[in-house]
């Protein structure tokens, strides 16, 4: 039977220096979305919606990922499986044409959730640190606590599509009435949530990777303690010419690189039309 390894030294003829025990966070699931958000709302500052009213077409510039708000709950029905709850916020921007004048720049909000399984383990481990506080509700804390921790990763949206909506009834679709503050500070305007007659809806390309972890204790081989090799620079009493000679001139930013692969299928795809 192999011999248990524990924290400290390790024999004069082992590879590694030592055995240590860290405290870190461990991955127990973890997914990524590929997803295409399709016609979602724009809720328009008060200047873009006036915009559209009078607008024939709309076209969309970008979006930017705002702030992911996530929930976890514990799935009543498979023991160690929880629903990850996610409601994203992205700012997107885009233009209004008219017949007569040039076009006007909109923004507006739009808000997608999402809600995945993971499997995330089990824990009845009442966890106490020295940052608690005897002011924090004691039931809340440990609940908290005893959950894991989901982490989400994703890039800014590719808007796909934008139109515009003429909607006489001014039906009573479902409307976000309420955003956080820090959220609706990125506008600079008041939003309109009003189920209007002129609307925008995006569809939205969404990647993600989704992941549940827990803290946990691990014992790994440590080889040596990592200086760094690099010499701090600072800006010291070089003119900025100065500086600026020494930064290597960015050929690549001129020429186009010759050394990427063609996408998956374009060869086939290539020689079915060719």
């Amino acid at each position: 039977m192999t011999e248990k390894i524990v924290p400290g030294a390790t024999p004069d003829n082992a590879a590694v220096k030592e055995a240590v025990s860290v405290h870190t966070t461990k991955i127990f699931d973890a997914c990524r979305d590929k997803d295409c958000i399709d016609d979602l709302r724009l809720y328009l500052t008060a200047a873009s919606q006036s915009a559209v009213e009078s607008a024939v077409s709309v076209r969309a510039r970008g979006a930017q990922l705002l702030f992911a708000d996530i929930d976890v709950e514990e799935v009543t029905f498979n023991r160690g499986y929880y629903s990850v709850d996610i409601r994203y916020f992205y700012r997107v921007q885009g233009e209004a044409f008219t017949l007569l004048n040039k076009p006007v720049e909109i923004a507006g909000l739009a808000v997608f959730d999402k809600r995945v399984i993971l499997f995330g383990s089990e824990s009845s481990a009442k966890i106490f640190t020295s940052r608690d506080s005897m002011t924090a509700p004691a039931a809340d804390t440990q609940e908290a606590a005893n959950l894991p921790t989901a982490v989400i990763e994703a890039v800014d949206p590719i808007v796909l599509a934008m139109r515009l909506v003429d909607v006489p009834d001014k039906s009573n679709e479902f409307t976000v009435s309420e955003i956080p503050s820090q959220i609706a500070e990125n506008f600079g305007d008041e939003l309109v949530f009003d189920n209007t007659s002129r609307r925008v809806y995006v569809t939205l390309g969404q990647f993600s990777i989704i992941r549940m972890e827990r803290d946990t204790q691990l014992l790994i081989p440590s080889y040596d303690y990592f200086v760094p090799d690099k010499e701090c620079l600072g800006a010291g009493d070089d003119d900025a010419c100065s500086l600026f000679s020494r930064i290597h001139f960015p050929i690549d930013e001129f020429f186009p690189p010759d050394t990427l692969e063609a996408p998956e299928g374009y060869r086939e795809a290539r020689g079915k039309y060719n």
